[in-house]
């Protein structure tokens, strides 16, 4: 999907600088290492911050989906940060089993692949309870909280929580809390709202992008309005989710292995959201300034290195090779030499034998020819000639001697026109070899006609075609452009019919199953007391199947020459009379890769070598830069059947408050929160396009978080210090006597009815 809609926007314009492509460009910069979710070493616990707490001194964590910060509300930062996820498996050398959170789930390769998320997938709902007790136990214990002889957790924790949090999700939390851990009271918050009231937001509207969805929230009189508040269903997740197709779609025979992780890192350092992104998506890919917009990241690869052999050891080489020359060209002259002497020795015994036959009577004579295998008299001066002549040509090659090419003698065959009556049987065996001669002779000179006369017909076309040249040139050149349409076209289908045939699902490959499935029913029957059914070659058209079932080797390679040979020869036409046809416009030029948006899509500017291990391993970042942070603009791109966030905004202030004075206050302070914010660029092509979406002279400031990841837990350390801590906390007495679903209600939390 991703290569077809960039082809459908780019091709005019990657045609314009075509003298900028064909200059040199400079060698690829350092490509960009892949990294995984990386281990981050041990991380030893911290008591001195559970030593300085007081009873009054919170925990805070801030669990969300990707990253689980945790720390202690007079903290200035989170004293940890951990994915949520474990490891666990049974060592069998050890003997023991092993567990491994957070980091230390990405030790190595055995503790990767047993890893588990606490999370639903692409949710912010906790769906695995086991890892996120794990999770807990992990973090409690970095803190150095110390949780005596019942091993609880003795000081208040202030818990972060999704907007519209599940009922099951929140009462599981609780009793894990209350009744493993024995906390005395538990507080819970959106992380969006702490951020805001961090960020000392009062009136305005929060954008909040995170790991798995954006939400918009309108906050009036510091208070969120829950109730028209909207979600997205993109995050930084789903991000990563479709850089990765995009990428197994561009290289689908990737040697590697591409993950989310990968992807996760890629994203966030490489991509970027577009001021304007159709008219940057138009010009992407445009020569000028690529090798800057084009990325390579590299991949792990192991190259095979030839060693490399000294100019000693060539030049020992190169003289073994001349001497094993030498030796073949000796050994080749011996046998020439010996096959001369051979021949000569033949040659004398021949003329001492015609020398005997003079002197012998004819019955005498006709014994001796055929004792030596000879027909009669001619069968042996034939012989003598050439031998005579093979002698010649062996002795003018070894001299470096040109031969000159002998008149041919006129063969005569005096014996067909003798009646068989008269010949005898010598005579008749004769005949029928003269008769063969002549037939051969005669097929000589009809195949030496038939091509002088398909030369003088050519001579004849070229004329005729030349006199239309020049009398009728613009039909000729219609012609000769039609020509070459119609060669490219059947190159096409040519190298279609090859693809298809290596795809068994294709129509071509049915059809060839087909013909040989139907070869095999009509095929040779069983034979019964001596007959065969099987009649298969008795026609001509038998034999054309195979051109039907044949591929690779077996297929037609002269029409493929013919066609390549015809197209050059027309394109040669064109170039030499058509003032519109250029260099440019030849199958060549076109297949050049500095002329292929396929391959500045696939390899940027610059040449690929298939036989490269380092570049095989390579993957380019392009169109994808801009492509995958677009989709919270425009999620129909990655086909999410909702509106943009730019919509969604503008249907929040423009619809849900139709007070003026609302809708002012709201757009006063429009603000920025989660990592999924954090592309370059995200709030300037907000505020351009949600201007646009707003009433003409409304007043708009937009900013964004001083720390976007950060500050959500910052704003729950700094609420845990204040006095609404106590008065909006679970206590345990109101959770052994209200149940597990209880839930406080304050300005910065879920309300218990939506």
């Amino acid at each position: 999907m991703a290569i077809t809609s960039i082809s459908t926007v780019l091709p005019t314009r990657f045609s314009v600088n075509s003298s900028e492509k064909t200059a040199a460009k400079p060698p690829p910069p350092t490509p960009y290492n892949v990294q995984d979710h990386p281990f981050r070493g041990y991380h030893a616990p911290q008591p001195e911050g559970y030593a300085k707490s007081s009873g009054t001194s919170a925990i805070v964590i801030d669990n969300g989906s990707n990253l689980v910060k945790a720390g202690w509300s007079f903290d200035k930062k989170p004293r940890f940060i951990i994915p949520p996820v474990m490891s666990r498996y049974r060592d069998r050398k050890l003997n023991k089993a092993c567990q491994f959170i957070g980091n230390d789930a990405y030790v190595d390769a055995t503790t990767r692949g047993q890893l588990r998320y606490a999370f639903d997938p692409a949710s912010s709902v906790v769906g695995n309870w086991d890892v996120m007790e794990g999770v807990l136990d992990y973090l409690f214990i970095k803190l150095g909280v110390d949780g005596g002889a019942d091993g609880g957790v003795d000081r208040p924790i202030v818990m972060t929580e999704p907007i519209a949090n599940l009922n099951y999700p929140r009462r599981m939390m609780n009793e894990i809390l209350f009744e493993c851990y024995s906390a005395p009271s538990v507080a819970y918050g959106i992380d969006s709202l702490f951020s805001y009231r961090y960020n000392r937001g009062t009136d305005g509207l929060i954008v909040s992008s995170s790991h798995t969805s954006t939400h918009v929230i309108p906050v009036l009189n510091n208070k969120a309005l829950l109730s028209n508040c909207s979600r997205l269903n993109w995050g930084g997740l789903h991000a990563s989710e479709y850089l990765l197709k995009l990428m197994r779609l561009k290289y689908p025979t990737f040697p590697a292995r591409m993950t989310d992780n990968q992807m996760q890192d890629l994203v966030h350092k490489h991509c970027y959201v577009s001021k304007d992104y159709d008219q940057e998506l138009s010009r992407y890919l445009d020569w000028t300034g690529l090798e800057d917009r084009d990325h390579i990241v590299q991949y792990p690869y192991t190259e095979h290195v030839v060693p490399e052999k000294t100019e000693e050891e060539l030049a020992r080489i190169a003289e073994r090779k001349k001497e094993s020359g030498r030796r073949l060209q000796e050994q080749a002259a011996k046998m020439r030499l010996e096959k001369l002497m051979k021949k000569e020795q033949e040659l004398e015994y021949y003329k001492d034998l015609q020398r005997g036959l003079a002197s012998e009577s004819k019955k005498e004579a006709r014994r001796i020819l055929e004792a030596e295998d000879l027909k009669d008299d001619a069968h042996l001066d034939r012989l003598i000639r050439d031998l005579e002549r093979s002698i010649k040509r062996s002795r003018n090659r070894d001299l470096g001697v040109e031969e000159t090419e002998e008149p041919q003698e006129e063969m005569s065959f005096p014996l067909l026109d003798v009646p068989d009556e008269e010949l005898d049987e010598a005579g008749l065996k004769e005949k029928r070899h003269q008769r063969l001669m002549k037939s051969n002779v005669e097929a000589r000179q009809r195949a030496k006609a038939e091509k002088e006369q398909e030369k003088a017909r050519q001579e004849e076309e070229e004329r005729l075609d030349r006199e239309k040249r020049e009398n009728d040139f613009d039909n000729w050149l219609a012609e000769r452009r039609a020509n070459r349409q119609s060669l490219l076209q059947r190159i096409k289908e040519r190298d279609r019919m090859k693809a298809d045939l290596g795809n068994r699902k294709s129509l071509a490959s049915q059809m060839r199953m087909k013909t040989l499935a139907n070869l095999a029913a009509d095929g040779p029957k069983k034979r019964r007391r001596g007959g065969d059914d099987d009649t298969f070659g008795a026609n001509d058209e038998d034999w054309g199947v195979y051109r039907t079932v044949a591929t690779g080797d077996q297929s037609d390679e002269e029409e493929e020459e013919d066609l390549g040979g015809l197209l050059d020869a027309a394109e040669k036409e064109l170039l030499e009379y058509d003032p519109e046809f250029t260099e440019n416009h030849t199958l060549a030029a076109q297949s050049d890769w500095t002329k292929s948006l396929v391959h500045v899509f696939l390899r940027g500017p610059w040449p690929f070598d298939p036989e490269s291990q380092r570049e095989a391993h390579q993957i380019h970042l392009n169109v994808e830069r801009i492509r995958v942070p677009e989709v919270v603009f425009k999620p129909s791109i990655a086909g999410i059947d909702q509106a943009g966030l730019v919509e969604i905004a503008a249907d929040i202030v423009n619809q849900r408050f139709s007070n003026p004075e609302e809708q002012a206050r709201l757009l006063r302070d429009v603000f920025f929160t989660g990592g999924n914010t954090l592309f370059q660029n995200f709030d300037e092509r907000f505020r351009h396009d949600f201007q646009a979406c707003l009433p003409a002279n409304s007043v708009l400031n937009v900013r964004r978080a001083a720390d976007p990841i950060l500050d959500a837990w910052k704003g729950a350390a700094q609420w845990a210090s204040g006095s609404e801590l106590r008065k909006s906390s679970i206590t345990r007495q109101e959770y052994l006597e209200k149940g597990s679903e209880y839930l406080k209600e304050h300005d910065l939390g879920n309300v218990t009815t939506w």
